[in-house]
This record gives structure tokens, C-alpha cells and sequence, in this order.
């Protein structure tokens, strides 16, 4: 039995309607013949007759791999909403990337365990999935990012069981092992990418602490790279390869400037992973001659920063025409010390001139309608171009007390007298 879709018109209009029909054999070969006329039918009540017609009724009991068909219902979509939404496809996705880094076993093996209710070892995968999905603060993971997330059935851990005591216990669980964990990432990284390590490049940030950081002897006061003086702060000088994977990183006092790290995590990248043929590339913050000499006395290559004073030492070989082109609009030279202990490396770049000349003329512009608005106003006499230019002071004048001891804008030598600033007309 199986059912049919009937059509016919009515007032000019075309109608549905359904007939339950029955297929049956006869001398003259099969035929077919109308059961049944169920009328009009929602897709629900066609599902329904179709399960009877092909014998899939209450009145027989499924097979376990029936081919089950779904129950189709109208929903009203205005009054629907979405609610305990959470994203799956990033903490699936970093959880597969971690499990090609070895990390899951890297904190089992590394991280002993106890008898704590969560192991450590999958508090610092949760740890490390929330900063990879969503990059924030312990406490916005604890209230926010974690139970938005997959994570709970990814990792088997109830969100109840994630509170804001057992994510920072599980940082000073594995701050211990800092060391261990730069080495496994650069290994792991290096052998499923094929990074090399022969070029470093090394610079210093800085982060600041909110109130007092009375208990932390690395917060002090010092040159403020986010503007906060008010704030006390630590450095973290970073070392990473050229391509940007992070290599490692210390925490220093805050009050350290950018010269004095360098010695100290060069010494610390070189005991962690050997004395290599690298060249260590520096900005001319870290630059010092102290610097220097120690990176002479390894005997390590260096790339830094030097200033542009330094370059009037060459002028002569700046006019020469020996550039070499190593790509679209940038060029360079090489100009050796004396001595020979040294290699200069003069670039020239034509974006980077542009971009100059065309901050200088910005400058210019705005300088040349500051001199208009400045002359307009003279012209017009509301008020004095030593007002308005700041260059005039408002103590007395510079031959007081020989001269009359009045402010400098009423004394007789003040602006429009004619005479120059210190000259006193009463002298």
C-alpha cells in the first residue's frame, strides 16, 4: 500500500488532496485501486499514513536498523530561542592540535598527581584551551569562557568542578615546570614544522600591577612602555625565532631598563639549548657597548640597532652607487670597520621615504596653518601673538629690578616697544 497525491481544480484554483491506494495482481497483470481518500494532510499526518500503508504501525515492532524516518512538526520561529548555547568547534579544534604536541601527556608525565578532585594535568589543558579560544583573564574563564564551552564534555570536567580556586592553584602547579615546557614546545614545534633556531630575535615588554604589589618583590617603579607611571610593573624580555614561535621568557624587576636584560637571557637561552652558530638580532634599546663586549667575547654574531649619528661616519660610502637590490624598493651595502671587527649594514628603503616625506609635509601643513590662523588673528587684533605663540612669559622683566619691575607684557620693553627681551627701555 503506499499513498498519492491527488490534484484538482476548484474556482480556479488547484487543490491537493490524498488517496491511500493498494497495488494487487490479477490475470491480466497488476493493477491498483483507492483504499482510501484521507483528504488533505500536514506532513505530520502524511508521515503517519505512510508508516501504516508500508506496515510500520503500532501494530508491528521496528527492527533495530529500520530505515526510521523523521517526524516533521510546524514550529512557529518567532518563538523560538536559543538558549545554553556553547561553542564546540575551537576547543575541539585546539584540543586536536594539543594532542599533536603531546601536551595531554607532557603534564601527565611532568605534573605529579595527588589527591586532588580534577588532576592537574587537565586543569592546565583546560588552562591552555581557554587562552588559545578565548584569550582573558582566570576569572573571566571561571565565570564565562568554560561554561560556554565544549570543554566539559571534552574534557570530562562538570563546569562546577572549574571555580576560581582550583584554575589558580593549577597555575602554581605548573609554574615549576617552566623550563620543561619551553623545551617540549620547542622540540615539538621544531620537528612538526621544521623551524630552525639560527636566528633569534630578543626584545622587552613590560606589564604593570594594580594597587600596592606589596607581596611581589619584581613590582617596581620604572620608564612605563603602557603609559601607567603611577603603577608599578615588571619586564618580560621575550626571545623568539624568525618566524615568531616564542623560544622562552623571563620575568625581571620593573625598575630594569632595556640595556641590562640582555646578558642575562642570552646566558639563560644558551645553559637551556646549547651554544649554537646563531645570530642573536637586538633593537638599538638593548644596544650598549657592555652588551657588545660580551657578545664579542662568545664569540656569538649579532644584528643590532645602531643610531643614525653613527652614520655620518659614511658618508662617503653613502654616495657611492655600489646598492645591491635584494627586493622591490629596498637596498643595501656593506661597509666594514677599519679595524675589521665589524660589518655595517646600510639600508635604504623607498617605501620607508616616502612614508617620511610624506609625514614631514603633513607636518609642514599643519605648522603653515597654525603660522595663518596666528596671522589672522594678529590682523584682526582680538589678541597679541605672544599669546597666542607661548613665547612671551608672564614674569617680570629680565632687567628687573633696574627696570620698572612690571610683568613683561606691561613693561615699557615688552612686545611692540622695539627693543629685544632684557633690553629695558628704563635701563
Amino acid at each position: 500500500m503506499f499513498i498519492r497525491p491527488c490534484y484538482r481544480r476548484k474556482n480556479g484554483k488547484r487543490h491537493a488532496y490524498w488517496a491511500l491506494c493498494e497495488s494487487f495482481r490479477t490475470r491480466r497483470g497488476p493493477r491498483q485501486r483507492v483504499v482510501a481518500y484521507p483528504g488533505q494532510l500536514d506532513e505530520q499526518g502524511r508521515l503517519g499514513v505512510q508508516d501504516v500503508a508500508e506496515g510500520r504501525g503500532r501494530g508491528r515492532q521496528q527492527r533495530l536498523f529500520d530505515d526510521v524516518r523523521p517526524q516533521w512538526v510546524e514550529v512557529d520561529a518567532s518563538r523560538v530561542r536559543v538558549e545554553n548555547a556553547r561553542a564546540f568547534g575551537g576547543p575541539w579544534l585546539g584540543l586536536e592540535l594539543a594532542r599533536r604536541l603531546e601536551l595531554p601527556e607532557f603534564f601527565e608525565r611532568t605534573i605529579p598527581s595527588g589527591r586532588e578532585g580534577v588532576p592537574w594535568s587537565v586543569m592546565a589543558l583546560v588552562l591552555v584551551l581557554c587562552r588559545l579560544c578565548h584569550p582573558s583573564s582566570e576569572l573571566h574563564i571561571v565565570e564565562h569562557a568554560y561554561a560556554r564551552s565544549g570543554m566539559a564534555d571534552l574534557l570530562g570536567v562538570p563546569v562546577e568542578k572549574v571555580n576560581e580556586q582550583r584554575v589558580y592553584r593549577a597555575l602554581d602547579a605548573l609554574l615549576p615546570h617552566k623550563e620543561a615546557q619551553e623545551i617540549h614546545w620547542k622540540e615539538r614545534l621544531g620537528t612538526l614544522f621544521g623551524l630552525e633556531y639560527d636566528l633569534l630575535l630578543c626584545d622587552v615588554t613590560s606589564t604593570y600591577f594594580e594597587g600596592l604589589a606589596e607581596a611581589i618583590p619584581l613590582a617596581r617603579r620604572g620608564y612605563s612602555r603602557d603609559h601607567r607611571p603611577d603603577c608599578k610593573q615588571g619586564c618580560i624580555p621575550l626571545v623568539v625565532s624568525q618566524g615568531g614561535i616564542p623560544l622562552g621568557y623571563e620575568v625581571f624587576a620593573g625598575k630594569r631598563s632595556d640595556v641590562t636584560p640582555l646578558r642575562e637571557l642570552v646566558t639563560l637561552m644558551e645553559g637551556r639549548y646549547g651554544q649554537a652558530d646563531r645570530i642573536w638580532v637586538v633593537d638599538r634599546g638593548m644596544v650598549s657597548e657592555e652588551n657588545l663586549s660580551f657578545l664579542r667575547e662568545g664569540k656569538r654574531r649579532y644584528l643590532v640597532g645602531t643610531p643614525k649619528s653613527m652614520l655620518k661616519k659614511y658618508e662617503q660610502e653613502l654616495l657611492l652607487d655600489d646598492w645591491h637590490e635584494v627586493r622591490e624598493g629596498l637596498e643595501v651595502k656593506l661597509c666594514p670597520t677599519p679595524d675589521g671587527k665589524e660589518t655595517f649594514l646600510l639600508c635604504r628603503s623607498r617605501d620607508r621615504r616616502e612614508k617620511e616625506k610624506a609625514m614631514h609635509g603633513r607636518f609642514e601643513q599643519r605648522i603653515e596653518a597654525g603660522l595663518r590662523r596666528i596671522e589672522a588673528a594678529c590682523r584682526s587684533g582680538r589678541f597679541g601673538i605672544q599669546r597666542r605663540s607661548g613665547s612671551w612669559p608672564i614674569s617680570s622683566c629680565a632687567s628687573w629690578p633696574a627696570c620698572c619691575g612690571r610683568p613683561w607684557g606691561r613693561c615699557a620693553s615688552g612686545p611692540g616697544s622695539g627693543t629685544s627681551r632684557g633690553e629695558c627701555s628704563r635701563n
